[in-house]
């Protein structure tokens, strides 16, 4: 099918992640080989930057550069988190149509597929020809319909390996750590912890994810179970942590009411209190999508930490070693910790979203699914962006990809070997851990 000469546009949106440069470098280079596409812009911190006009000119840069950038964690040409409004995508389209844009490439997660959603229904509307094409970034691995997400295997690859290195550290001193991972509504992360197990006893010792609720006796009996078999406990904890009406602990009335009938008030007060300083500083922050800021602040760690001390000095009159951390913005774009699989598959995200728009599709998502039945394979297709943002999904049903039951042990604190497996070829190679025999 004939395709409409004119320019390109390519942009980055949401976190950051180790490979979204290798998408950014995939469009790139697949569309040097056309000649229906003539300029190749990037624009600056996603659609914020296409509203200011502010675009770098790819043609300009070298193969080398390319490469270089492609290696390179977080996004090269800067992101944003923003949801278009009508007018501002006529804003778009008047800078398109002067600027000549005919395809518009936007690597992101789930918000920014709806943006693209949004971008090629009015471009529909308006008669206006351009090809929009969302290209898949998440380390939450929640988008729908594909297996998984560009950006999610070299997270899971760094948590792995931390919770490794915090293994190993709880071997040798024991006592009782917990380490908080990222995962708003999808516990992929949290769970691509359990991968860092190679001997029998190797922490995690339990894993706790959004897709369950927990209660605090719950929480505290498992530690304490964990600890008097083991002498010692590792625990990865979903920073999406919820109770059974879908809140995050650190907002629940419920986690309030149980702490104060366990006769933990202290931590109640602690609660009141951190909801006071965050409502003096204008309430919880929330992006232009409406998600609360639950990354970047070791709350729910010092909360869990506080819990379980209180709870075993009540148990055992003693006071074990506890320690809690959050692993935080690290697992984004950490340098250094990317898997081979997921760079690959991130580039080839960028080439196919090209094809697809040359061979005249004039929308889409791309995603994976596996092929075969043996080794590892994985293969590109095209999904219809409101399939991919859930946009059009009647109310209440998920529009984000949850951990299925099937890699969720029926105690809801693990995940199954079958997890294991099907994440284990997403990480790539993970590091030797030598013990000594006994």
């Amino acid at each position: 099918m004939a395709t409409t000469p004119g320019n390109l546009v390519v942009a980055q949106s949401g976190g950051p992640t180790s490979v979204i440069n290798q998408s950014l470098v995939g469009v790139v280079q697949e569309a040097l080989k056309y000649d229906s596409i003539q300029k190749i812009l990037g624009g600056r911190h996603g659609l914020e930057g296409v509203l200011r006009e502010e675009f770098t000119d790819l043609r300009k840069q070298t193969a080398q550069t390319l490469e270089d950038v492609a290696a390179t964690p977080s996004a090269g040409l800067g992101s944003c988190r923003f949801k278009p409004k009508e007018e501002d995508c006529k804003r778009i389209f008047e800078i398109f149509t002067r600027h000549n844009v005919r395809y518009f490439f936007y690597i992101g997660g789930n918000d920014s597929a709806l943006s693209a959603g949004i971008i090629n229904k009015i471009a529909q509307e308006q008669n206006y020809e351009l090809s929009v094409f969302h290209c898949p970034k998440t380390i939450d691995n929640d988008l729908l319909v594909t297996d998984h997400c560009p950006g999610f295997g070299s997270a899971a690859k760094y948590v792995a390996q931390a919770f490794m290195g915090n293994d190993m550290d709880n071997r040798a001193i024991p006592g009782i750590k917990i380490d908080v991972v990222m995962g708003r509504n999808a516990g992929w992360l949290t769970a691509a912890s359990a991968l860092a197990r190679v001997n029998a006893g190797d922490g995690p010792h339990a894993i706790c994810i959004p897709e369950r609720s927990y209660t605090v006796s719950e929480f505290c009996t498992k530690v304490e179970d964990i600890f008097a078999k083991n002498k010692r406990a590792l625990v990865a904890v979903s920073e999406g942590l919820c109770d059974k009406d879908g809140n995050v602990w650190l907002q629940s009335d419920i986690v309030r009411r149980e702490l104060h009938d366990l006769g933990m008030e202290s931590l109640v007060k602690w609660m009141d209190a951190t909801g006071e300083i965050e409502n003096a500083a204008g309430g919880a922050k929330l992006d232009a999508f409406g998600h609360a800021q639950l990354s970047g602040t070791g709350a729910l760690a010092d909360m869990l930490a506080s819990i379980i001390k209180i709870h075993m000095h009540r148990k055992t009159g003693k006071k074990p070693r506890m320690r809690a951390d959050t692993l935080g913005y690290a697992q984004r774009s950490f340098a250094g910790c990317v898997s081979d699989v997921d760079a690959r598959e991130a580039r080839a995200s960028g080439a196919a979203a090209v094809r697809e728009a040359m061979n005249g599709i004039r929308s889409g998502s791309i995603c994976f699914r596996r092929t075969g039945s043996g080794s590892y394979s994985c293969e590109t297709f095209r999904a219809a962006l409101e399939d991919v943002s859930g946009v059009n999904f009647p109310k209440g049903v998920k529009q984000y990809r949850p951990i299925e039951d099937k890699f969720i042990t029926e105690d809801k604190f693990g995940v199954t070997t079958e997890f294991v497996e099907w994440a284990r070829p997403l990480l790539g190679a993970l590091p030797v851990k030598g013990m000594l025999a006994s």
